[in-house]
């Protein structure tokens, strides 16, 4: 049986099957994109890293279009990038240390200059990589962005109750206190510019995820069910996180 399910909601049999839903529906999107430059924002865990040792391996390597595509980070924690909490590390070993990925493609959130600093500093970056310090709902900053999420319903870095929350301009935004652990500080992007995007993705996975999913669907008044997009959002749900 299987829980209710927010709103676009696709079941599939295992975390490896969304993983691969997620590789074929990233190829689908660099394909329609309207220019020659393609804005996809990472997510941090462990269904995301299946998906990107996927794209660098040989079923995607050569679908994807490595000379076209810019990848941001919807969140990180304030640690080096070479710690094993950053999202940073995890994406770059994911995708085999950069692989594939032009060196100056992957835009990494400066964490080494602290929450706020590196907020401002994050914002920055992509208000050059846009062209503008304000965002055109008929020119979204991104065409993919992929999102997890957690067990209290957060998603990037927005967490229950926390300030970054009511965030309604800056594009970045510091948590300096995180509403789980590992408890240490973080960057995350905020609504305004998750919203700005043609395609968000939730990848959920692990039976650790029927709570949530199931308050989000009953209208509960959860971070991640504040997510919106210019253009269409869609959760891949593997069957452990959708059984009841």
């Amino acid at each position: 049986m299987t829980i209710p399910l927010p709103s676009g909601a696709q079941v599939l049999p295992d975390a490896e099957a969304v993983a691969r839903a997620a590789a074929d529906h990233l190829v689908a999107v660099c394909a329609d994109a309207p220019g020659d430059r393609v804005a996809v924002c990472l997510s941090g865990g462990s269904t995301p890293k299946r998906l990107y040792a996927l794209l660098a391996g040989p079923d995607y390597v050569d679908r994807v279009p490595w000379s076209c595509i810019h990848w941001f980070f919807g969140d990180d924690r304030v640690v080096p990038w070479d710690d094993p909490l950053s999202n940073v590390r995890m994406a770059r070993e994911a995708f085999g240390h950069g692989g594939p990925i032009p060196a100056t493609h992957l835009h990494f959130i400066p964490s080494d200059l602290g929450a706020e600093a590196g907020a401002r500093a994050y914002a920055r970056t992509l208000e050059d990589f846009y062209g503008t310090g304000r965002l055109d709902p008929a020119r979204p900053l991104f065409d993919l962005v992929l999102l997890g999420l957690g067990e209290d319903g957060h998603t990037a870095s927005l967490f229950p109750g926390k300030p970054a929350l009511a965030e309604a301009d800056a594009w970045a935004a510091p948590v300096p206190e995180a509403g789980m652990t590992p408890f240490v500080p973080r960057i995350t992007l905020t609504y305004p510019a998750l919203a700005s995007s043609r395609w968000v993705l939730f990848l959920v996975t692990g039976a650790g995820k029927r709570d949530p999913l199931r308050r989000l669907a009953a209208g509960e008044d959860l971070p991640a069910a504040h997510v919106t997009s210019a253009g269409q959002v869609v959760w891949l749900v593997d069957a452990a996180a959708a059984e009841a």
